[in-house]
């Protein structure tokens, strides 16, 4: 029965999501949030530094300040926009804590393929490049660098936090080398090899990858401890570490290409070595990790037949495979390690 204190608020707040969600991800584009990494700005000079309409101002700054995103002083046209704590930090492309390579990404490729997810549901295709070249994700990203090394830097941004985290939580004191699976730009590697100066670690991903993660791993003066290896890990067997790593990978596939790789993984590691899954698990009971679920509708969006999911699923394929126990590790925010020994 409905009563007087029930509001449609939260029911309204979450079908018009995505106004801020295109305002934020507008802002990134733009590079708003970098332009106002030196000083506060007046509407007036922002209209003109990004070559924006005039009636993009205030309404479009103002809004980012209604939504905690900018900073503002003042009143009226003297008015003088800034960076808050957060968006100077995470926002600013000059930043060494940049995430807005996954927003970047997310405004050109997943919000327009977003519209169709209704079609996706019906029909369970994706609904990226696939649906307009008949190619794959993957072999279309791969063909232009650009893009390429886009999706690169957004997978940078996303997986940061929770790469830090397995690097500060997981003992890595029984082991000496780790092989990275995926890898990209190398970011997992890098971030163990500084944290555990006694591990050896090789981030592998396909060739073409392998040129972007060289030049981050020299970059970071770690050639001597970090080295990027070319494998296409569907095809060939998996270098052998003492710890194989996959972040953000396993979602990628449907159930058969999953046990794949995690059957590749063990064959690759030492009796006492350890697989480890960094994913956003889906909670056990599927009510609590709505970020998980989400993604695992993006996993749809993107490749159909793909999928997120719990650690109990981990668990239950690791050990079909031979794995002799499994545990979870939470991370940052909805991610967690899904570790599996040997």
């Amino acid at each position: 029965m409905s009563t007087a204190t029930e509001s449609p608020a939260r029911i309204l707040d979450i079908g018009f999501g995505f106004w801020p969600s295109k305002i934020l991800l507008s802002a990134v584009e733009i590079g708003l949030f970098t332009v106002l990494r030196k000083r506060p700005m007046t509407g007036k000079e922002l209209e003109d530094t990004l070559d924006l309409h005039p009636r993009a101002n205030p309404d479009f700054f103002d809004a980012l300040v209604a939504l905690k995103l900018l900073a503002r002083e003042g009143e009226g046209r003297d008015a003088r926009y800034g960076n808050t704590s957060d968006t100077a930090r995470f926002l600013d492309r000059e930043s060494a804590s940049y995430i807005g390579g996954i927003l970047e990404m997310a405004n050109a490729r997943l919000y327009p393929f977003w519209g169709d997810l209704t079609e996706a549901l019906r029909t369970g295709r994706p609904q990226n490049e696939v649906k307009h070249s008949g190619k794959p994700m993957f072999d279309e990203l791969y063909r232009d660098p650009k893009r390429l090394e886009q999706f690169m830097d957004a997978m940078t941004g996303i997986s940061l936090a929770n790469f830090q985290a397995f690097a500060g939580k997981f003992d890595f004191s029984r082991y000496t080398t780790l092989c990275d699976i995926g890898g990209a730009t190398g970011q997992l590697s890098l971030i163990v090899a500084r944290e555990h100066t006694h591990m050896r670690c090789t981030t592998a991903d396909l060739p073409v990858v392998t040129p972007i993660a060289r030049r981050k791993i020299a970059a970071a003066n770690m050639e001597n401890r970090v080295k990027a290896a070319s494998v296409d890990f569907l095809s060939e067997p998996l270098p052998r570490a003492d710890i194989i790593t996959m972040g953000m990978i396993l979602h990628d596939w449907n159930l058969d290409k999953k046990m794949h790789l995690i059957r590749a993984a063990y064959d690759a590691l030492p009796e006492g070595g350890a697989f480890v899954a960094i994913e956003n698990l889906i909670d056990d009971a599927r009510r609590e990790n709505a970020f998980g679920l989400m993604m695992s509708l993006n996993m749809l969006i993107e490749f159909g037949d793909a999928f997120d999911f719990t650690g109990r699923d981990f668990e239950g394929w690791c050990r079909d495979v031979g794995f002799r126990k499994v545990e979870i590790i939470p991370l940052a925010g909805p991610a967690s390690a899904a570790v599996a020994y040997k």
